[in-house]
């Protein structure tokens, strides 16, 4: 068994932890940050590689809770962006100590914007010079993120309901049932992916996705870089049907998120045509038809704007098993940093 595959499967655990943690000891740090975001003329949104997924599955409830923020990723606004008076910064980073995170912190102090920082690390610049760090507690992932990309997505997300006030015993509830129900739903879905004609060696993937569950998807895209070390895209359903469908091929390997509540009916239908041209389609979402893809996740159910906690997993799952198929070592990077500490060249000194 991988590291990342163990990673993977002490999922639901370590999301049980933080949801509890983040309704009972940490309720007062979710408020005090809250109300410095409701307190603020503008929002930035922020984080880099998947910590800007998070940032994004966050973004969603912000916005769909009719509380705009600026969503950019921490490389852009470092270095496009002049900071608007009285902004709050919604830092998000694993370890807190990214090139772009350490020096947008500097930016946010020189143009006195205040930052909530929500980090697995507390030793970091960003839990250490944040106005309200928000420190999310797990065991630290082998290589590629899980543990510590869901567990700030639930963080960011839990605050993100906390603002626009939707973080009430009802919701926790049904995300810890939710949690609990992929729980039991990873021996099938690993045995699903077993018998799939999905998995195959070194295929062409595009994964699709809306609203809540967009970052899922462009956290599925880094899976596939970072894991199975193979090339893929990510894109918005929508915007893949105004020119890019014009790729699809026989055997080519798409995956779908499905929303629990909007545009069902005609994501359903891109999955159906995908399959009429020739393309082996991977389906996640709730109430599916079993007939609406050649490997059909069932997500259990789960409020549709959280639906990123758990729709991610599968894909996981499904990466760890490409991987092995097509000689990734989703156990190592081969020229990525752990941490990306500058912001210059891919190789460093003693690389080549």
């Amino acid at each position: 068994m991988t590291h990342f595959l163990q990673d993977v499967l002490r999922q639901p655990n370590e999301l049980e932890s933080v949801i509890d943690h983040f309704c009972n000891e940490s309720r007062t740090t979710l408020e005090m940050a809250g109300k410095a975001i409701r307190n603020a003329s503008h929002v930035y949104l922020t984080g880099i590689g998947s910590s800007w997924h998070a940032a994004l599955n966050a973004g969603s409830i912000f916005h769909e809770g009719g509380f705009p923020v600026h969503a950019q990723d921490a490389a852009d606004l470092l270095h496009f962006v002049t900071l608007a008076e009285n902004s709050v910064i919604i830092m998000i980073s694993r370890s807190g100590r990214s090139a772009e995170i350490t020096k947008l912190l500097t930016k946010a102090h020189q143009s006195k914007a205040a930052v909530i920082g929500i980090t697995n690390s507390p030793d970091g610049p960003l839990a250490g010079e944040a106005e309200v760090p928000i420190v999310v507690s797990v065991n630290f992932d082998h290589a590629i993120s899980v543990n510590t990309y869901s567990s700030l997505s639930a963080a960011a997300g839990m605050l993100a309901s906390s603002v626009v006030g939707a973080l009430d015993d009802s919701l926790v509830t049904s995300l810890l049932h939710a949690v609990s129900g992929a729980a039991r739903a990873l021996p099938g879905w690993q045995e699903q992916i077993a018998v799939s004609p999905w998995p195959v060696s070194r295929p062409v993937c595009y994964f699709l996705a809306r609203g809540p569950s967009l970052g899922s998807c462009l956290e599925a895209q880094l899976l596939w870089e970072e894991g199975v070390k193979l090339p893929a895209t990510a894109l918005g359903t929508g915007s893949f049907r105004h020119g890019p469908q014009e790729i699809v091929a026989r055997d080519m390997r798409f995956a779908l998120w499905i929303d629990g509540r909007r545009m069902r009916r005609q994501d359903l239908a891109v999955a159906r045509d995908l399959r009429q041209l020739g393309a082996c389609v991977m389906v996640i979402g709730q109430d599916l038809p079993k007939s609406s893809g050649h490997l059909v996740f069932q997500l259990p159910p789960i409020p549709p704007e959280w639906q990123f906690l758990i729709d991610i997993i599968p894909v996981q799952l499904t990466a760890d098993h490409m991987a092995r198929l097509s000689g990734g070592d989703c156990d190592s990077f081969r020229i990525c940093r752990y941490i990306v500490e500058d912001e210059s060249g891919l190789l460093h000194q003693g690389d080549v």
